[in-house]
């Protein structure tokens, strides 16, 4: 099949941005959030009472290809939809670096689901494909709130994370 006619078939990031009402995120692409456990008690965290889950889209272009390094206090749990594949580079609190893909091509590696335990510092990127786009969903629990979430800054995590500086260096934030 042809770039052309491929191109044809699947929407480009600036229609699924406008069909699914996304809005830019923070760490860097694009998110809108889907769920919310409304109809549950609401679990006491340290940090305050949150959902029992939340979930969102997110989005990563070719515009906005890097989701920076970010912690967040609550599991989560990807799930791969559609676009091209994206690499989650993942930096555990001992300084232990895994590198997983998502993305449709199962029989290479690439992962349709991925779990992101709290505490873990997690990026990821867009890697080239023909679509120019990777969307994922995310389910959080307990539920997402900002003040359960620490974006990275780059000087900070390169010193807490030597061995990891070059690609923290490419991927976290000033």
């Amino acid at each position: 099949m042809t770039s052309t006619v491929l191109k044809t078939l699947v929407p480009g990031a600036e229609a699924l941005i406008a069909a699914l009402d996304l809005e830019p995120h923070s760490e860097g692409g694009f998110y809108r959030r889907t769920f919310q456990s409304d109809h549950h008690a609401m679990v006491e965290t340290d940090s305050g009472p949150r959902y029992l889950m939340t979930s969102i889209y997110y989005l990563l272009t070719k515009d906005s290809p890097i989701g920076h390094f970010h912690l967040n206090q609550s599991d989560i749990v990807h799930y791969y939809h559609l676009g091209d594949s994206i690499q989650y580079s993942l930096i555990f609190p001992d300084g232990t670096l895994k590198t997983v893909a998502m993305g449709n091509d199962i029989i290479a590696g690439q992962r349709l689901q991925l779990h992101v335990p709290g505490g873990v510092w997690k990026a990821s990127r867009l890697m080239d494909g023909l679509a120019g786009y990777g969307l994922i969903s995310e389910a959080v629990s307990p539920g997402f709130d900002y003040e359960d979430m620490e974006l990275g800054n780059r000087q900070t995590l390169s010193e807490q994370f030597p061995e990891h500086s070059q690609l923290i260096g490419e991927l976290a934030q000033e």
